[in-house]
């Protein structure tokens, strides 16, 4: 959302067809026995918002929210054990 209030045309807010902006694969509602099943067929989708995402051009790939998008946090390292 930061992203297509911060860069509203090529978001696609003024002209949907000049969206260069990706769209970012909705949340799925699930069980809690489906966790890794629905992770692993949201890893494509979101696999390539991300790739979509920095090929952007550079004011936009290069910005603060996209950066700090893929900053590494503790529980990237770390994550929490079942």
């Amino acid at each position: 959302m930061q992203l297509l209030d911060k860069f509203p045309i090529e978001g696609g807010q003024k002209d949907p067809k000049k969206r260069i902006i990706p769209f970012l694969p909705g949340k799925i509602l699930f069980r809690r026995s489906h966790v890794r099943d629905v992770a692993m067929k949201r890893l494509r989708f979101i696999d390539d918002y991300c790739r979509a995402l920095v090929r952007l051009p550079p004011h936009i790939s290069q910005s603060e929210e996209v950066l700090h998008f893929f900053e590494t946090k503790a529980e990237d390292i770390n994550p929490p054990v079942e």
